[in-house]
């Protein structure tokens, strides 16, 4: 089964939808994870669709949120907000409402490729013990093959399983992009690999964060199944479209 994380693939049922896939090549999730704390994942977002669960993001600024391109295609900023500062995926925390949204102008659904989203909000994130930016790394950071690096999110704990309240992390190891290319077959210089065995991303982790040594290295894009053997999660490689990111937000 192609998981291809989009979350915004997927009508949710543990919120209350029904499952529909809308675009069949998308999806995300943590399998093989832990729970977690806000706390330790202060710069975790819950994004919202006219107020139901969409994707994660993470926090970059007191104004600026980001997250997959293909969690915000087609949407209009008034249908989205994020929930800061919370452990669970539909209460406490705080909600921000997303006024403006900069999908990276290059985003390919067919491939998946610039797959990146700023979002403007207000009121900005007041930043306190749960709530603070993840730091953005330097366009020149050479992620090395091997290094672990940190995913989080509420996507389903087994593939094509029920989404958890509660906050979710996996830690995978980057993998080669020559091998990650030839399990696919589409891999751009724009995303970087990463997974472990029994341990991934899935269908919810959308627009979530990967992170390595204190850095947001990627966003949680795409991938064959979750934890499948062979095909290790894909993520928007932020290194590659960090000149992008400061043009549209100044960081």
């Amino acid at each position: 089964m192609l998981r291809f994380m989009i979350l915004s693939s997927l009508v949710v049922c543990a919120l209350g939808r029904s499952t529909k896939i809308i675009r069949p090549r998308l999806n995300g999730k943590i399998v093989g994870g832990d729970p977690a704390n806000i706390h330790d994942y202060p710069y975790q977002l819950v994004l919202l669709r006219e107020d139901l669960f969409e994707c994660g993001a993470s926090i970059i600024s007191r104004n600026y949120a980001i997250t997959a391109a293909h969690c915000t295609d087609g949407a209009t900023a008034d249908v989205l907000s994020v929930r800061a500062g919370s452990t669970y995926v539909d209460r406490e925390g705080t909600i921000h409402q997303v006024t403006k949204i900069h999908q990276h102008p290059g985003f390919n659904m067919n491939i998946l490729d610039d797959d990146i989203s700023l979002l403007k909000v207000n009121p900005p994130f007041t930043f306190g013990k749960g709530v603070q930016p993840i730091s953005l790394p330097d366009k020149n950071l050479n992620v090395k093959v091997g290094t672990n690096a940190d995913a989080s999110g509420w996507g389903t704990l087994t593939e094509g399983g029920e989404l958890p309240e509660h906050l979710q992390h996996v830690v995978v190891q980057i993998t080669d992009q020559e091998e990650c290319s030839g399990a696919y077959g589409s891999i751009t210089a724009n995303m970087i690999c990463a997974g472990s065995k029994g341990k991934d991303t899935c269908q919810g982790d959308s627009g979530g964060p990967l992170v390595e040594d204190g850095k947001l290295v990627g966003i949680v894009s795409f991938g064959y199944g979750c934890a499948e053997p062979g095909y290790p999660g894909v993520y928007t490689r932020v290194t590659a479209l960090r000149d992008w990111i400061k043009k549209e937000s100044g960081l």
